[in-house]
């Protein structure tokens, strides 16, 4: 395994996560994102190279198996879209979602420290 990788994977996997958070609920939370929705259909193109790139590294993080990544994508979108929804909707952490956040950290934690 190779930890840089699969760090920066995660990094971008979470840079991603936060931009389309913005791009699918800016319209419904904000004024100024109704009014340019053609403008955030747009950033389809930087987000897709976004996760080609986190998958990548991902895949070379984990020498060349893809479910790890795939996990690291799922999970950084859960832990995102709790953050950001908790920041702009003020939307409680009830202890479903914590259990199911807890069940989240655990499948990256398998994934990197199972050998």
């Amino acid at each position: 395994m190779n930890y840089k990788y699969i760090m920066l994977s995660i990094l971008i996997f979470l840079l991603g996560q936060i931009v389309v958070w913005i791009q699918v609920n800016g319209p419904i939370l904000w004024d100024w994102a109704k009014s340019y929705k053609f403008l955030l259909m747009l950033l389809g193109v930087p987000i897709t190279w976004m996760f080609m790139e986190a998958t990548r590294y991902a895949v070379l993080g984990f020498n060349g198996q893809f479910w790890p990544g795939r996990f690291l994508s799922f999970t950084a979108g859960i832990f995102i879209f709790t953050i950001m929804t908790y920041i702009f909707r003020a939307e409680a952490i009830t202890i479903k979602t914590a259990i199911s956040l807890c069940l989240a950290l655990s499948l990256i934690l398998v994934q990197i420290f199972w050998k």
